[in-house]
């Protein structure tokens, strides 16, 4: 079973926000965790809390093409059109876009068309892109998956606040099953045992866990860490999917765990 982690961060500065830990988390520590782990690849999310990030993952990339893999993201400025994309997944290891629109300011824009010219770039080119997005805007996000049908979304996070544990971290499940019926939506099943009310196997979260795979499938729910988030060891965060679910066992999991992500970003 080839084990890819859907989302991590990599960054060499010392600032992080509060939630995440471990600062900074750099290419030399993830390989010497990932391998403790049993970890084959990741996909890295550049870390948006500091500005050298992106040019930091096609280092890792680039030394590291068989290990790190890049969602990368540009500021939605003013500035921001369909040439950044292409001059985006020119970098090396860049498989696709990852952007939080988290802040208000930023959902909005979701919901009023103002990134239409976003998704159309990324439709025209058949790219994923991952969205660490709230969820009052996940009907927003059924819309776009609907008028863009060759992009394909991902999902970050189950679509949960990093700060709030069960059962309100779950209370927006209904609207995120919902996207389900879009066949272009994923979900990274990422920072789980981080909503947890227990300790490991975090059994708190596996009604949420099952749940989504019933709507999504294994070849759209993604396993994965944000390792310098959670309350756990990489480890830990490993087995309790491939020894603590009894429902996902054989082709299943192997997907689940990583051949569905590389799938759906394209990383042969």
């Amino acid at each position: 079973m080839t084990i890819i982690d859907a989302q991590i961060h990599l960054w060499a500065g010392p600032i992080a926000p509060p939630h995440h830990w471990r600062a900074p988390y750099t290419i030399e520590s993830a390989l010497r965790d990932m391998d403790q782990a049993g970890v084959d690849r990741a996909v890295n999310c550049p870390a948006i809390w500091d500005p050298e990030a992106n040019d930091y993952a096609v280092q890792a990339a680039l030394a590291h093409p068989d290990r790190f893999a890049t969602m990368g993201w540009f500021p939605l400025d003013g500035t921001a059109d369909a040439s950044v994309v292409d001059a985006w997944l020119d970098k090396p290891g860049m498989l696709g876009l990852r952007f939080m629109l988290a802040a208000p300011e930023m959902a909005d824009r979701i919901a009023s068309g103002g990134l239409d010219w976003l998704w159309a770039a990324a439709d025209r080119r058949q790219i994923a892109v991952a969205l660490m997005v709230l969820p009052p805007y996940l009907p927003a996000v059924a819309d776009i998956a609907a008028r863009f049908p060759r992009m394909r979304l991902m999902i970050d996070h189950l679509a949960t606040n990093p700060f709030e544990k069960l059962p309100d971290a779950a209370a927006h499940l209904d609207g995120l099953l919902a996207l389900a019926r879009h066949p272009n939506i994923a979900v990274k099943a990422t920072g789980v045992p981080g909503m947890a009310t227990d300790g490991y196997p975090f059994a708190s979260t596996h009604a949420v866990l099952r749940q989504v795979f019933d709507a999504f499938g294994a070849e759209r729910m993604f396993w994965g860490t944000d390792i310098t988030r959670l309350p756990c060891s990489w480890q830990e965060s490993v087995t309790m999917f491939t020894e603590e679910l009894p429902w996902l066992r054989g082709r299943d999991l192997d997907l689940v765990m990583g051949e569905a992500v590389a799938d759906w970003i394209g990383w042969r």
